[in-house]
């Protein structure tokens, strides 16, 4: 089934070489898809409803030149194609996974500090969950008639992936603290990340209804179900953040896994969205009032923060040489597919920055000179994002691995 499902999709056959970690491809498609949906979010009129719709396309649609529903088209089919390309990744990673567990490698994985690349299936499922949303949102005429109905559906797909989550941090983190056979030595990275990067991504999408809801009690739910799994994600990622650092100050960082130096720029991007969700949910159903001035502190220092962490990242995997080894040289490793994520929780949380942060509070105005050479720069690190992983697939997902009938042949 899994080779099947691969050659379907263009895709090689893992078997032995398989890990977790490439279940990122599916998570930096499913986040490029959530990107284009930014762009329609910010850029076209919704007042109606707290998100852009189908219907709200629709109606803004005939009031715009040949070029503006050209971009609108560009927006729609970015999240249409990276929508499929998330599924298809989707289902290759559960095909491979699925025999992956019955392999003497996954029993060592257990063993591992690599365990917790088994959190990125979790994490990739409550993303998948967001990108349907934002499909039904997009496509669905009429749909935000029948949202409250839906609301209760999501929070329970959240609830079940945010179980999946604990049960897998439970077993990575509880047999390691109970058998100790955790290597400190070897965490010289930010990987451990991932099990907050999980929980983050529960807790953002459990705020949603929060943001957008008018029921009492279903804005209350999510709320409660946020700063649950926002609270775990914060409080594991202190601990593991200590331990890495400590880790790379006394061992030197893993090269291999130097791209997890950015990890915590999509964290801060999904914990910042998930507080303002919830600051909204407190202003709109229990009348604790939120002002614009509050929400660009929030923005600003989120934004700020993954700034210095990008610029950080960036001289030390430069210092190490990690793009022209593992990018344009001859080493391929699944872990560059940690690269992707940071770019998008970048170029999205930017754009909160933008809008939420400076356009709302009136320090830039909409479609200024200042706001396009603000704009500018996101767009480009969106872009970046999308090259890096179509660079990627083909060095690592559908490129032919020499075999040493190969070699021989040579």
């Amino acid at each position: 089934m899994s080779q099947l499902i691969g050659r379907l999709m263009g895709l090689r056959a893992m078997g032995d070489r398989y890990t977790p970690t490439y279940f990122l491809t599916a998570l930096g498609n499913g986040g490029t898809a959530i990107s284009f949906f930014i762009w329609l979010n910010f850029l076209v009129p919704h007042p109606k409803t707290p998100i852009v719709t189908f219907d709200s396309i629709a109606a803004f649609w005939g009031t715009l030149d040949l070029i503006g529903q050209a971009l609108v088209l560009i927006a729609l089919l970015g999240v249409v194609l990276f929508t499929v390309r998330h599924l298809q990744s989707l289902a290759w990673n559960l095909s491979e996974f699925a025999r992956f567990r019955q392999s003497s490698a996954y029993r060592q994985l257990r063993d591992a500090n690599g365990a917790v690349t088994l959190m990125a299936l979790p994490l990739t499922l409550a993303m998948t969950i967001n990108v349907l949303f934002v499909n039904g949102a997009l496509f669905v005429p009429g749909i935000w008639n029948i949202v409250e109905y839906l609301f209760p559906v999501s929070m329970m797909a959240f609830v079940a992936v945010g179980i999946l989550a604990l049960r897998t941090f439970s077993d990575i983190f509880g047999r390691a603290l109970a058998n100790g056979h955790f290597d400190c030595t070897h965490n010289n990275n930010l990987t451990q990340l991932l099990a907050a990067f999980a929980f983050a991504m529960v807790g953002v999408g459990l705020a949603a209804p929060a943001a957008m809801s008018t029921v009492k009690l279903t804005i209350g739910l999510s709320i409660l179900g946020s700063i649950f799994f926002t609270s775990a994600a914060v409080v594991v990622a202190l601990i593991l953040l200590v331990l890495g650092a400590r880790a790379m100050l006394s061992q030197g960082l893993a090269v291999e896994a130097a791209p997890s130096l950015w990890l915590p720029i999509p964290l801060l991007t999904l914990i910042g969205i998930a507080l303002l969700r919830i600051s909204h949910g407190l202003h709109s159903g229990f009348d604790l009032h939120i002002e614009a001035p509050h929400r660009l502190l929030i923005t600003a220092a989120f934004f700020s923060t993954q700034i210095l962490t990008g610029v950080f990242g960036l001289s030390v995997l430069q210092r190490v040489g990690y793009f022209r080894t593992y990018l344009f040289g001859s080493e391929r490793s699944p872990a560059s597919y940690g690269l992707i994520c940071p770019a998008v929780g970048l170029f999205v949380f930017g754009m909160f920055f933008l809008h939420v942060g400076l356009v709302q509070n009136g320090l830039v105005t909409k479609f200024s000179p200042a706001y396009f050479a603000l704009l500018l720069p996101l767009a480009a690190v969106q872009i970046l994002g999308i090259l890096t992983m179509f660079r990627l697939d083909a060095r690592l997902l559908t490129a032919r691995v020499p075999t040493l009938a190969d070699a021989e042949a040579a």
